[in-house]
Protein backbone atom coordinates (compact mmCIF):
# COMPACT_ATOMS: atom_id res chain seq x y z
CA UNK A 1 0.00 0.00 0.00
CA UNK A 2 1.18 3.53 -0.76
CA UNK A 3 3.09 5.56 2.52
CA UNK A 4 0.97 8.87 2.59
CA UNK A 5 2.62 11.65 5.04
CA UNK A 6 0.82 10.60 7.90
CA UNK A 7 3.76 7.44 8.49
CA UNK A 8 6.53 9.46 6.93
CA UNK A 9 9.64 10.47 9.37
CA UNK A 10 9.88 13.57 10.41
CA UNK A 11 11.95 15.34 7.59
CA UNK A 12 8.92 17.19 4.56
CA UNK A 13 9.85 18.59 1.78
CA UNK A 14 7.00 19.73 -0.44
CA UNK A 15 7.84 19.88 -4.61
CA UNK A 16 5.89 22.68 -6.87
CA UNK A 17 6.85 21.73 -10.43
CA UNK A 18 4.92 23.60 -12.75
CA UNK A 19 4.58 21.55 -16.43
CA UNK A 20 4.07 23.60 -19.86
CA UNK A 21 0.38 21.74 -20.01
CA UNK A 22 -3.12 23.13 -19.39
CA UNK A 23 -5.41 21.74 -21.49
CA UNK A 24 -5.08 18.17 -22.76
CA UNK A 25 -6.18 16.08 -19.59
CA UNK A 26 -4.87 12.88 -20.79
CA UNK A 27 -1.34 14.08 -20.80
CA UNK A 28 -1.66 15.60 -17.43
CA UNK A 29 -3.25 12.86 -15.85
CA UNK A 30 -0.04 10.47 -16.64
CA UNK A 31 2.14 13.55 -15.09
CA UNK A 32 -0.17 13.19 -12.05
CA UNK A 33 -0.06 9.43 -12.20
CA UNK A 34 3.79 9.19 -12.14
CA UNK A 35 3.93 11.51 -8.82
CA UNK A 36 1.08 9.33 -7.18
CA UNK A 37 2.79 6.30 -7.70
CA UNK A 38 5.86 7.02 -5.99
CA UNK A 39 5.91 5.70 -2.43
CA UNK A 40 5.87 8.18 0.50
CA UNK A 41 4.88 11.02 -2.09
CA UNK A 42 1.37 12.70 -1.31
CA UNK A 43 -0.17 14.86 -4.07
CA UNK A 44 -1.37 17.73 -2.50
CA UNK A 45 -3.30 19.89 -4.87
CA UNK A 46 -3.22 20.25 -8.90
CA UNK A 47 -4.32 23.46 -10.84
CA UNK A 48 -4.66 23.58 -14.79
CA UNK A 49 -4.75 26.66 -16.89
CA UNK A 50 -6.02 26.55 -20.39
CA UNK A 51 -4.84 30.24 -21.57
CA UNK A 52 -1.48 30.24 -19.71
CA UNK A 53 -0.45 26.74 -21.30
CA UNK A 54 0.69 25.33 -17.80
CA UNK A 55 -0.32 23.09 -15.01
CA UNK A 56 0.82 24.04 -11.43
CA UNK A 57 1.58 20.25 -9.04
CA UNK A 58 2.23 20.62 -5.48
CA UNK A 59 3.44 17.09 -3.74
CA UNK A 60 4.96 16.47 -0.35
CA UNK A 61 7.34 13.58 1.43
CA UNK A 62 10.70 12.64 2.60
CA UNK A 63 12.87 14.02 0.67
CA UNK A 64 14.58 11.16 -1.04
CA UNK A 65 10.84 10.08 -2.34
CA UNK A 66 9.76 13.96 -3.53
CA UNK A 67 13.35 13.52 -5.65
CA UNK A 68 12.43 10.57 -7.27
CA UNK A 69 8.37 11.39 -7.70
CA UNK A 70 9.79 15.04 -9.23
CA UNK A 71 12.04 12.92 -11.65
CA UNK A 72 9.24 10.63 -12.59
CA UNK A 73 7.46 13.37 -13.33
CA UNK A 74 9.95 15.48 -14.78
CA UNK A 75 10.67 12.20 -17.13
CA UNK A 76 6.91 11.73 -18.53
CA UNK A 77 6.42 15.93 -19.56
CA UNK A 78 9.73 15.21 -21.90
CA UNK A 79 7.77 12.44 -23.30
CA UNK A 80 4.72 13.56 -23.84
CA UNK A 81 4.79 17.39 -24.19
CA UNK A 82 6.31 19.08 -27.48
CA UNK A 83 7.73 22.12 -27.25
CA UNK A 84 7.29 23.42 -30.47
CA UNK A 85 3.78 23.23 -30.41
CA UNK A 86 3.28 24.60 -26.85
CA UNK A 87 1.63 28.04 -26.67
CA UNK A 88 0.74 29.71 -23.55
CA UNK A 89 0.65 33.73 -21.41
CA UNK A 90 3.01 32.13 -18.87
CA UNK A 91 6.25 32.28 -19.48
CA UNK A 92 8.12 28.97 -19.94
CA UNK A 93 11.56 27.41 -20.93
CA UNK A 94 10.67 23.88 -21.36
CA UNK A 95 7.86 20.86 -20.62
CA UNK A 96 8.96 20.99 -17.05
CA UNK A 97 9.79 24.87 -16.17
CA UNK A 98 10.70 25.10 -13.02
CA UNK A 99 10.76 22.91 -10.34
CA UNK A 100 11.40 24.04 -6.73
CA UNK A 101 12.05 21.98 -3.42
CA UNK A 102 10.49 23.56 -0.52
CA UNK A 103 11.35 23.10 3.23
CA UNK A 104 8.62 22.75 5.44
CA UNK A 105 9.62 20.19 8.44
CA UNK A 106 12.91 18.63 9.84
CA UNK A 107 15.08 19.65 6.59
CA UNK A 108 17.12 22.57 6.52
CA UNK A 109 17.47 24.89 3.41
CA UNK A 110 21.05 23.73 2.55
CA UNK A 111 19.92 20.14 2.27
CA UNK A 112 17.41 20.68 0.51
CA UNK A 113 19.69 22.39 -2.07
CA UNK A 114 21.53 19.49 -2.33
CA UNK A 115 18.41 17.45 -2.98
CA UNK A 116 17.62 19.89 -5.85
CA UNK A 117 21.36 19.79 -7.64
CA UNK A 118 21.27 15.99 -6.80
CA UNK A 119 17.68 16.14 -9.12
CA UNK A 120 19.05 18.53 -11.25
CA UNK A 121 22.04 16.46 -12.27
CA UNK A 122 20.08 13.74 -12.55
CA UNK A 123 17.59 15.30 -15.01
CA UNK A 124 20.64 16.65 -16.88
CA UNK A 125 22.56 12.99 -17.03
CA UNK A 126 19.80 10.52 -17.66
CA UNK A 127 16.97 12.69 -19.13
CA UNK A 128 19.61 14.98 -21.36
CA UNK A 129 17.36 17.97 -20.47
CA UNK A 130 19.54 21.33 -20.32
CA UNK A 131 18.92 22.27 -16.60
CA UNK A 132 19.51 25.64 -14.82
CA UNK A 133 20.25 25.81 -11.11
CA UNK A 134 17.82 28.68 -9.60
CA UNK A 135 17.02 30.12 -6.08
CA UNK A 136 18.95 29.49 -2.89
CA UNK A 137 20.34 26.22 -5.64
CA UNK A 138 21.91 28.48 -8.02
CA UNK A 139 25.76 27.57 -8.96
CA UNK A 140 26.10 31.12 -10.32
CA UNK A 141 24.48 34.74 -8.62
CA UNK A 142 22.45 35.74 -11.50
CA UNK A 143 20.74 32.73 -11.70
CA UNK A 144 19.25 33.20 -8.04
CA UNK A 145 16.57 35.11 -10.31
CA UNK A 146 14.06 32.58 -12.44
CA UNK A 147 13.37 35.14 -14.93
CA UNK A 148 16.99 35.68 -15.66
CA UNK A 149 16.96 32.13 -16.12
CA UNK A 150 13.52 32.24 -18.03
CA UNK A 151 14.83 35.40 -19.93
CA UNK A 152 13.96 34.70 -23.59
CA UNK A 153 11.86 31.56 -22.98
CA UNK A 154 11.79 29.00 -25.38
CA UNK A 155 12.20 30.15 -28.08
CA UNK A 156 15.48 31.76 -27.99
CA UNK A 157 16.81 28.95 -25.73
CA UNK A 158 19.35 28.09 -28.49
CA UNK A 159 20.82 31.21 -27.85
CA UNK A 160 20.80 31.14 -24.51
CA UNK A 161 22.51 27.96 -24.16
CA UNK A 162 24.97 28.91 -26.59
CA UNK A 163 25.95 31.90 -24.46
CA UNK A 164 24.66 30.90 -21.09
CA UNK A 165 25.76 27.24 -20.43
CA UNK A 166 23.55 25.00 -18.76
CA UNK A 167 24.80 24.12 -14.72
CA UNK A 168 23.73 20.61 -15.98
CA UNK A 169 22.70 18.34 -18.76
CA UNK A 170 23.80 18.87 -22.41
CA UNK A 171 25.18 22.31 -23.79
CA UNK A 172 24.24 21.66 -27.13
CA UNK A 173 21.30 22.66 -28.41
CA UNK A 174 19.42 19.70 -30.36
CA UNK A 175 16.24 18.37 -32.23
CA UNK A 176 15.62 16.23 -28.81
CA UNK A 177 15.99 19.86 -26.82
CA UNK A 178 13.80 21.73 -29.58
CA UNK A 179 11.26 18.99 -28.21
CA UNK A 180 11.81 18.87 -24.48
CA UNK A 181 13.49 22.87 -23.89
CA UNK A 182 15.04 23.19 -20.93
CA UNK A 183 13.93 22.99 -17.15
CA UNK A 184 15.33 25.37 -14.45
CA UNK A 185 15.31 23.50 -10.89
CA UNK A 186 16.34 24.82 -6.83
CA UNK A 187 15.41 25.39 -3.89
CA UNK A 188 13.27 28.03 -2.39
CA UNK A 189 11.16 29.40 0.28
CA UNK A 190 7.42 28.62 0.25
CA UNK A 191 5.94 31.20 -2.58
CA UNK A 192 2.67 32.95 -2.81
CA UNK A 193 1.38 32.77 -6.62
CA UNK A 194 -1.60 35.03 -6.88
CA UNK A 195 -3.58 36.69 -9.83
CA UNK A 196 -6.08 39.73 -9.46
CA UNK A 197 -8.49 40.11 -11.96
CA UNK A 198 -9.39 43.65 -13.15
CA UNK A 199 -12.85 44.57 -14.83
CA UNK A 200 -11.04 45.66 -18.00
CA UNK A 201 -9.26 43.83 -20.99
CA UNK A 202 -6.42 45.76 -21.12
CA UNK A 203 -3.37 43.66 -20.65
CA UNK A 204 -1.39 46.58 -21.32
CA UNK A 205 -3.28 48.49 -17.97
CA UNK A 206 -2.73 45.31 -16.44
CA UNK A 207 0.81 45.69 -17.80
CA UNK A 208 1.34 49.03 -16.31
CA UNK A 209 0.06 48.57 -13.23
CA UNK A 210 2.49 45.56 -12.36
CA UNK A 211 5.71 47.51 -13.59
CA UNK A 212 4.66 50.17 -10.85
CA UNK A 213 4.09 47.18 -7.82
CA UNK A 214 6.67 44.65 -8.63
CA UNK A 215 10.21 45.25 -6.87
CA UNK A 216 12.24 45.82 -9.90
CA UNK A 217 9.81 48.14 -10.89
CA UNK A 218 9.78 52.01 -11.17
CA UNK A 219 6.26 52.74 -9.01
CA UNK A 220 5.88 51.14 -5.38
CA UNK A 221 8.59 48.76 -5.71
CA UNK A 222 6.90 46.22 -3.50
CA UNK A 223 9.64 44.01 -1.91
CA UNK A 224 9.97 40.62 -2.56
CA UNK A 225 7.30 40.95 -5.22
CA UNK A 226 7.55 40.25 -9.15
CA UNK A 227 4.48 40.71 -10.86
CA UNK A 228 3.53 40.76 -15.03
CA UNK A 229 0.04 41.60 -16.48
CA UNK A 230 -1.96 39.58 -19.20
CA UNK A 231 -5.03 39.29 -20.94
CA UNK A 232 -7.42 35.90 -19.68
CA UNK A 233 -9.94 35.51 -22.39
CA UNK A 234 -11.56 32.35 -20.85
CA UNK A 235 -12.95 34.61 -18.47
CA UNK A 236 -12.29 37.83 -20.50
CA UNK A 237 -10.60 40.22 -18.06
CA UNK A 238 -6.74 41.35 -17.67
CA UNK A 239 -5.10 40.21 -14.88
CA UNK A 240 -1.73 41.30 -12.75
CA UNK A 241 -0.59 38.07 -12.12
CA UNK A 242 2.07 38.18 -9.10
CA UNK A 243 4.96 35.74 -7.25
CA UNK A 244 5.24 37.18 -3.47
CA UNK A 245 8.64 35.55 -2.60
CA UNK A 246 8.80 36.32 1.06
CA UNK A 247 5.33 37.02 2.57
CA UNK A 248 6.51 37.90 5.85
CA UNK A 249 8.42 41.15 4.19
CA UNK A 250 5.42 41.52 1.66
CA UNK A 251 1.85 40.66 3.36
CA UNK A 252 -0.93 39.26 0.64
CA UNK A 253 -3.00 41.86 1.76
CA UNK A 254 -0.83 44.95 1.25
CA UNK A 255 -0.38 43.60 -1.81
CA UNK A 256 -3.93 43.57 -2.69
CA UNK A 257 -4.75 46.86 -1.39
CA UNK A 258 -1.67 48.02 -3.19
CA UNK A 259 -2.96 46.65 -6.85
CA UNK A 260 -6.45 48.03 -5.81
CA UNK A 261 -5.26 51.51 -5.46
CA UNK A 262 -3.19 51.64 -8.70
CA UNK A 263 -6.24 50.40 -10.30
CA UNK A 264 -8.15 52.59 -9.08
CA UNK A 265 -6.34 55.48 -10.49
CA UNK A 266 -7.44 54.06 -13.86
CA UNK A 267 -10.79 53.97 -12.79
CA UNK A 268 -11.05 50.62 -12.73
CA UNK A 269 -11.11 47.57 -9.45
CA UNK A 270 -9.97 44.75 -8.70
CA UNK A 271 -12.90 42.40 -8.62
CA UNK A 272 -11.49 39.45 -7.53
CA UNK A 273 -8.55 37.30 -6.16
CA UNK A 274 -6.97 33.93 -7.56
CA UNK A 275 -4.42 31.87 -5.14
CA UNK A 276 -2.86 29.84 -7.68
CA UNK A 277 -1.64 26.78 -5.87
CA UNK A 278 -1.37 26.24 -1.92
CA UNK A 279 -1.47 28.86 0.44
CA UNK A 280 -0.02 28.79 4.64
CA UNK A 281 -2.97 29.45 6.67
CA UNK A 282 -1.06 32.73 8.26
CA UNK A 283 -0.99 34.37 5.47
CA UNK A 284 -5.10 34.11 4.95
CA UNK A 285 -5.23 34.75 8.70
CA UNK A 286 -3.06 38.25 9.10
CA UNK A 287 -5.18 39.14 5.86
CA UNK A 288 -8.22 38.88 8.43
CA UNK A 289 -6.94 40.62 10.98
CA UNK A 290 -6.28 43.24 8.44
CA UNK A 291 -9.54 43.74 7.05
CA UNK A 292 -10.80 43.54 10.51
CA UNK A 293 -8.91 46.61 11.45
CA UNK A 294 -9.29 48.76 9.15
CA UNK A 295 -13.26 48.11 9.85
CA UNK A 296 -13.09 48.87 13.33
CA UNK A 297 -13.47 44.98 14.92
CA UNK A 298 -11.12 43.50 17.09
CA UNK A 299 -9.15 41.09 15.62
CA UNK A 300 -7.58 39.82 18.66
CA UNK A 301 -10.97 38.36 19.70
CA UNK A 302 -11.90 36.73 16.37
CA UNK A 303 -12.03 33.40 15.63
CA UNK A 304 -9.83 31.45 13.18
CA UNK A 305 -13.43 30.57 11.00
CA UNK A 306 -14.23 34.83 11.49
CA UNK A 307 -10.53 35.46 10.11
CA UNK A 308 -10.76 33.22 7.21
CA UNK A 309 -13.61 34.08 6.23
CA UNK A 310 -13.20 37.50 6.07
CA UNK A 311 -9.79 36.92 3.96
CA UNK A 312 -11.93 35.29 1.76
CA UNK A 313 -14.30 38.25 1.23
CA UNK A 314 -12.37 40.95 1.37
CA UNK A 315 -9.68 39.71 -1.11
CA UNK A 316 -12.57 37.98 -3.40
CA UNK A 317 -11.05 35.29 -3.51
CA UNK A 318 -14.81 33.74 -4.31
CA UNK A 319 -15.30 35.73 -7.13
CA UNK A 320 -14.65 32.80 -10.31
CA UNK A 321 -14.50 29.83 -8.00
CA UNK A 322 -15.62 28.37 -4.74
CA UNK A 323 -12.28 28.69 -1.85
CA UNK A 324 -12.57 25.53 -0.34
CA UNK A 325 -9.98 25.77 2.47
CA UNK A 326 -9.33 21.98 2.74
CA UNK A 327 -8.01 21.95 -0.86
CA UNK A 328 -6.03 25.65 -0.90
CA UNK A 329 -4.68 26.07 2.71
CA UNK A 330 -1.06 24.25 2.72
CA UNK A 331 -1.17 22.67 6.05
CA UNK A 332 -4.96 21.17 5.83
CA UNK A 333 -3.71 19.79 2.16
CA UNK A 334 -1.14 17.88 4.46
CA UNK A 335 -3.48 17.05 7.36
CA UNK A 336 -6.13 15.30 4.42
CA UNK A 337 -3.01 13.39 2.96
CA UNK A 338 -2.89 11.82 6.45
Amino acid sequence: MKQTCASMHQQLIECVPNFSEGSDTGKIRKILASIENTLNVSLLHAESGADAGRTVVSFAGTPDAVCRAAFAAVKTASELIDMRLHSGKHPRLGSADVCPLIPLRGVDMQTTVEHARKLAQRVGTELGIPVYCYEQAALLPERKSLAYCRKGEYELLKEKMASQKPDFGPDVFSEKIAKTGASIIGAREILIAVNFNLNTGSKTTAAEIAAEIRESGHGAKLKSVRAIGWYIADFDMAQVSVNITDYRTTPLHKVFEEVSRRAAQRKIAVTGTEIVGLIPEKVLLDAGQYFLAIKGDKPETASKNLLLETAVHKLGLENLTPFIFQDKILEYTLLKSK
